[in-house]
């Protein structure tokens, strides 16, 4: 039996395009390169790892060879670049993963500064809620994610993320310098349950109130839209200010929370060797864009 790089490279491919065209595309093949490549690996295991339907799915094979396939083709891109990093020509895909505020909030500046000051590597992003974003990093579809106050690790920090409350510009409060949550205990509490509602229960809590939201919103714009419309009040992070419309103010909460936004790689298998180039470098323009705002 064998196995190659490029047979399992199509295969990863497919699975996480959804489709054949699709990851074609991707991976800059016809077509039919993409299908012969599966087709031979599949040959070579005596049975189909995919479902041609749309979009194309695992078989019961195919779920079972998929971790060992990314783990296979994670390690061969990190021998890749270890030889670039020697010469200097850190190169190469990182697949990061982070979360809808992170990926709205943070992530475009961070892309744009890669960018500039690391050309060679491509960074390309999935966005999901925090469990997702760490099974993404621990099963390999992810080489790199922004967490929210992970465990003590290899990762870096790139920012400490204040708690703020967003008011309508036309709502008492809207014109203090700050705002405590106990001021806020009349009005309608909206949250979004794949963001902060963890640590927004423990201010609840660390003030003496019930957490009690009247409407859960998923999506971050939807939330956004209902405090616009009058609906009621939210709490957010910093990092959302770019988010924020001009009918809407986000100020300092007390009492007053934090939390840390980390770039890491995967606990279990060595890191992508671009990841600490790009991490650094995220870390040091955070740092001097925060400086300069402070001035």
């Amino acid at each position: 039996m064998t196995v190659n790089l490029p047979q399992l490279r199509a295969f990863l491919a497919v699975v996480d395009a959804g489709g054949f065209s699709a990851a074609a595309a991707e991976l800059g093949m016809s077509q039919s390169a993409v299908s012969h490549a599966v087709a031979s690996l599949e040959r070579e295991l005596s049975a189909p790892l995919l479902v041609r339907a749309t979009p194309a799915r695992t078989t019961a094979l195919g779920e079972r060879v998929l971790p060992h396939a990314r783990l296979a083709v994670s390690a061969a891109r990190s021998v890749e670049q270890i030889a670039a990093s020697a010469t200097e020509t850190m190169s190469g895909i990182i697949r990061l993963a982070a979360t809808p505020a992170v990926c709205q909030g943070l992530v475009p500046r961070l892309l744009r500064h890669w960018r500039e000051d690391q050309p060679r590597i491509t960074v390309r992003v999935f966005e999901g809620d925090s469990a997702e974003a760490t099974t993404w990093l621990d099963d390999g579809t992810a080489d790199a994610a922004i967490l929210i106050d992970p465990e003590p690790g290899p990762g870096i920090q790139l920012a400490v993320d204040g708690y703020r409350a967003l008011l309508p510009r036309d709502h008492p409060l809207a014109g203090e310098p700050a705002v405590d949550i106990r001021d806020l205990e009349d009005d309608q509490f909206l949250i979004s349950p794949n963001g902060c509602e963890a640590r927004v229960r423990t201010i609840h809590k660390l003030a003496g109130l019930r957490f009690d939201p009247t409407h859960r919103v998923r999506d971050l714009a939807t939330l956004i839209s209902m405090v616009q419309a009058g609906i009621g009040v939210t709490i957010l992070s910093e990092v959302s200010r770019t988010l924020v419309p001009p009918d809407l103010v986000l100020l300092p909460l007390t009492p007053e929370t934090s939390r840390r936004l980390v770039l890491t790689g995967p606990q279990a298998r060595p890191w992508h060797p671009a990841l600490r180039t790009l991490a650094e470098s995220a870390a040091n323009h955070l740092a001097r864009t925060t400086s300069q705002s402070n001035v």
